[in-house]
């Protein structure tokens, strides 16, 4: 039985004082998604709040079906939607990209960050999703109320445009143009 399951069970039973620990195991990842997802870092602070506090009030009706880690999720993602929402009015730029202090990132970084960013909404979630807080394929679909498939074929999807969009990158900076390169074959 891991830890995440025997605190899950403790907590059922009405062990409250568990709700710590259990948070302590996913603050940072659910943090780091809602930094993601809020347009700045207070409101990012709030989500991750009232995710928790959303997790523990709802949790009677969570009765462990399935993972927590997707439940949680599910959760934050509830509430960041709402939060952006609840921000529409605020104009942000599209282009703003968000980083974490201390962190310094290469123009390559910052332009593959812009790649992602320009995804639709749908795609974008899912590769965060995916590479940045590294969920499965199964824990997605939960977490988005989507078949495993449909997870599948629009990761598939997001990663082909994203290897388009380097490609293309690839070839402005290396003063080669996408028509000159078919000319050669």
């Amino acid at each position: 039985m891991t830890r995440e399951n025997e605190l899950l069970r403790k907590i059922l039973r009405g062990e409250n004082e568990y709700w710590e620990e259990l948070i302590g195991m996913y603050y940072e990842d659910i943090y780091r998604y809602c930094i993601y997802h809020a347009p700045d870092r207070n409101l990012a602070q709030d989500a991750v709040q009232e995710t928790f506090l959303k997790v523990i009030r709802y949790f009677p009706n969570y009765r462990d079906r399935g993972k927590f880690r997707a439940f949680l999720y599910k959760v934050a993602s509830n509430v960041c939607t709402d939060q952006w929402r609840k921000c529409r009015e605020e104009e942000i730029p599209e282009d703003t990209v968000y980083l974490e202090t201390g962190y310094a990132r290469s123009e390559d970084d910052i332009r593959f960050l812009e790649r992602v960013r320009a995804l639709p909404e749908e795609l974008r979630e899912i590769v965060y999703l995916k590479y940045a807080q590294e969920l499965t394929m199964r824990e997605i679909a939960k977490v988005l109320n989507i078949p495993m498939r449909t997870v599948q074929s629009k990761l598939r999807r997001a990663l082909g445009i994203l290897k388009c969009e380097e490609e293309r990158a690839w070839g402005r900076k290396n003063g080669l143009k996408l028509n000159s390169l078919f000319l050669i074959f």
